[in-house]
């Protein structure tokens, strides 16, 4: 996941994430590392944080995760 470190929905997502099981979460602190950023807008097409990927597949940001859990597809993923 591609965050900040000022990042509320960050902080959200993590939490969602938790709340469904996730122990561990690797975070790409984009704020410390500018050339993270400059990959994470290349592979996402997105500047904003945060951008989540469950295994291979990118979520997007956080209303992104929330939408995908309404569908029920968060919990696929994750199980995958």
């Amino acid at each position: 996941m591609y965050v900040t470190g000022s990042c509320p929905y960050c902080v959200m997502a993590e939490k969602f994430l938790r709340s469904k099981g996730v122990e561990t979460i690797d975070k790409i602190r984009v704020d410390l590392q500018p050339e993270q950023r400059i990959e994470m807008m290349n592979k996402t097409g997105r500047r904003t944080v945060p951008q989540i990927y469950i295994g291979d597949t990118h979520v997007g940001g956080y209303d992104d995760l929330v939408k995908l859990d309404q569908q029920g597809s968060v919990v696929k993923l994750l199980s995958a």
